[in-house]
């Protein structure tokens, strides 16, 4: 019987950009019908080997094979042509489009020269029970929360013929029952023959769900085939970044009783007077990080951009020190000390075609050291460009290469480097670790700890439920639009502060 051939076999693959080398000799060799798991940290060249993958760039040396034979892929369509689909980390869905739309958007099938939408809706339905991706074909997706607008970006992949689907930090922006939903869904993809490349830097979830593990660091693999079985998460982290796993926790208090920012009865609405933040009232005290845990989509989003002057209160206060700030303007609120670390680094924390010290003054652009008087002071925004790429472990070339060029771990850090200069008294921090490695990870929460100890407080709001446990001195729930519960972070499990964010269950 002739051996079966694997699904995708990468060989001594090569990528340099100028300056770096993306990739070296990178092996890599995926089953067919398994859940394959890549590690490795922010910058490890993890992305790029999957943009090579799915035909977005080229590899300098080295040969992909599909099903046993070579394969040459210059763009996506090539990629989707030989059964490649990638999922990625950012949904990239049309809000106003139902379901159908937006699965065939680009693929649709004609009957003559109308699309035939039945048939369509038909596959959509089949493909959905076959694999337990159950979502109505009908409705729009800005109805759908988290885990189902997944659920359609995988359909997406499916309904083009695609046996390897890449998936780039599914869990990023999941609870922990969606996650087991995920999960459920890949493995009823592996027992229908399909293969999965899975990249995340969760190692528990790698361990969980993985047939197979592989590492990369540095760009090129140091572990290949791993047997999960066989190797913990710390094993896994230290192949990954040469030291333990680290966790988010706080040690010792660090709280005064000196009110930094007192939210009164907060409330914020929609154009047609729909309340999206309803009443909401919360304190936050010098050397405090006070957590928001929440399903996206709850108010998180405007609560902050009330509390940055964003977005207008409809109703309330927002008390700064001893100054009510409810009317201030957001370049006011700024200059007073107000730092913001923003839950999507690409569309609201970075320029990416800007160079770092350009990207370092987003935000700062009237304050030293980025101007003189009335003038910008490119040297000085410089100069502290480069002390933040010293302190905070900012892995670039040098500051004048676009933050496009950078990893997603050293673009955060760039931010928070950024958010953390000048002494700021509150900090707002979004997200602040979504999408890094276990590296960046670590490096993150240290720099919020230190801050915290030395004064500063802080809003932190996270899908990540063991950071927010771990990392929160003062631990709220927020539910549509409302502050629901309050729990304590020393006793919470994530299973029950998750039940509590989707309303189900007793408040812990």
């Amino acid at each position: 019987m002739p051996e079966q051939m694997p699904a995708v076999r990468l060989t001594s693959i090569t990528k340099r950009f100028p300056g770096v080398v993306a990739n070296h000799d990178v092996d890599l060799t995926i089953e067919r019908g398994e859940v394959h798991a890549l590690c490795g940290e922010n910058g490890a060249g993890k992305s790029t080997l999957m943009k090579i993958l799915y035909g977005m760039q080229r590899p300098d040396e080295g040969t992909i094979e599909i099903d046993g034979a070579k394969a040459v892929l210059r763009t996506p369509a090539d990629a989707i042509a030989r059964g490649i689909g990638m999922v990625h980390q950012h949904f990239k869905l049309a809000d106003n489009l139902t379901v159908l739309e937006n699965v065939i958007l680009g693929a649709e099938p004609r009957r003559g020269f109308r699309i035939d939408f039945a048939a369509a809706r038909a596959r959509i339905r089949e493909m959905s029970e076959a694999y337990g991706l159950r979502v109505d074909p009908d409705v729009l997706v800005e109805t759908l929360g988290v885990g189902d607008r997944q659920r359609v970006e995988i359909l997406k992949v499916l309904f083009r013929g695609a046996r390897v689907l890449i998936l780039d930090e599914p869990t990023a922006v999941l609870v922990p029952q969606e996650v087991d939903e995920l999960f459920g869904n890949l493995r009823e993809l592996r027992a229908e023959g399909l293969t999965v490349l899975f990249i995340s830097h969760k190692l528990d979830e790698v361990l969980s769900v993985a047939d197979t593990i592989s590492v990369i660091r540095r760009g090129t693999t140091v572990a290949t085939r791993l047997d999960p079985g066989q190797i913990t998460s710390g094993r896994l982290a230290e192949l990954m970044v040469g030291s333990e796993l680290p966790k988010p926790e706080l040690r010792e208090s660090t709280v005064t009783d000196d009110v930094q920012l007192d939210i009164g009865g907060l409330s914020v609405l929609t154009a047609e007077g729909r309340p999206v933040v309803d009443g909401v009232s919360l304190r936050i005290r010098r050397g405090e990080i006070v957590g928001l845990a929440g399903v996206e989509g709850n108010g998180q989003s405007e609560l902050i951009e009330a509390i940055m002057g964003i977005r207008g209160a409809d109703a309330g206060t927002i008390t700064y020190g001893e100054h009510d700030i409810t009317g201030w303007t957001t370049r006011r609120r700024r200059e007073a000390g107000i730092a913001y670390i923003p839950e999507d680094r690409h569309r609201h924390g970075l320029v990416l075609e800007g160079s770092l010290w350009e990207n370092r003054m987003l935000g700062h652009q009237t304050q030293r050291p980025n101007v003189r008087g009335p003038w910008v002071d490119r040297r000085g925004a410089r100069r502290d460009t480069t002390r933040i790429v010293r302190d905070y472990d900012v892995r670039t070339p040098g500051i004048e290469v676009p933050a496009a060029a950078l990893s997603g771990g050293n673009q955060q850090k760039l931010i928070v480097g950024r958010e953390m200069s000048g002494d700021p008294r509150l900090l707002i921090a979004a997200h602040p670790t979504r999408g890094i490695d276990v590296g960046a990870q670590a490096a993150i929460w240290e720099y919020l700890r230190l801050a915290r100890a030395s004064g500063l407080a802080v809003l932190l709001i996270s899908a990540d439920l063991e950071e927010l446990i771990g990392m929160s001195d003062t631990l709220h729930v927020i539910l549509r639009g409302r502050l629901v519960a309050e729990v304590d972070p020393g006793t919470v499990t994530p299973e029950q502060l998750g039940s509590a964010m989707t309303g189900a269950g007793d408040t812990p």
